[in-house]
């Protein structure tokens, strides 16, 4: 999605950025994205924590989305991959939240369908191509406020 972004932004006819905002956020939400990832591949199996971390990355998508949607004009396709990126966040976080911590099977149910409704949706906006594997994405420089943010 932040390459999509990066396409999309483009300049002004006076040669400034067009939405450089949303190509930093969009960069911004890749990065902690990854490194919700990494510290999830990172450690051992937890669901509390498992759990934080896959909403953190899913918050992060739909940040990305919502920079995805600007771009693109709030075409359709974009505004509904951005609704199903939202949806898909709020799932993550219901699975994530106090007394559940990862450990309802029904509510990680919801949230792993609300998450392949996103990505299908972000595949009709045109903003991923199925088969296309995913740039990498430096996880930059993680700092105890990142961390305890994304595991503790």
């Amino acid at each position: 999605m932040s390459q999509h972004v990066e396409r999309g932004a483009g300049e002004r006819p006076d040669g400034s950025a067009a939405h450089e905002n949303a190509v930093w956020k969009a960069a911004h939400a890749a990065r902690v994205a990854a490194q919700a990832l990494a510290v999830l591949s990172e450690s051992t199996p937890d669901p509390a924590a498992d759990s934080r971390c896959a909403r953190n990355a899913a918050a992060s998508a739909a940040q990305a989305a919502q920079m995805a949607q600007l771009v693109d004009g709030d075409a359709d396709l974009s505004r509904d991959a951005c609704q199903a990126a939202l949806k898909a966040s709020l799932a993550a976080s219901a699975a994530s939240g106090a007394g559940r911590l990862g450990a309802d099977g029904e509510l990680n149910s919801l949230a792993d369908a609300a998450e392949k409704a996103a990505v299908v949706a972000a595949e009709h906006a045109g903003w991923i191509k199925a088969g296309v594997d995913v740039p990498a994405v430096s996880t930059g420089v993680r700092s105890p406020e990142v961390m305890s943010m994304l595991h503790f």
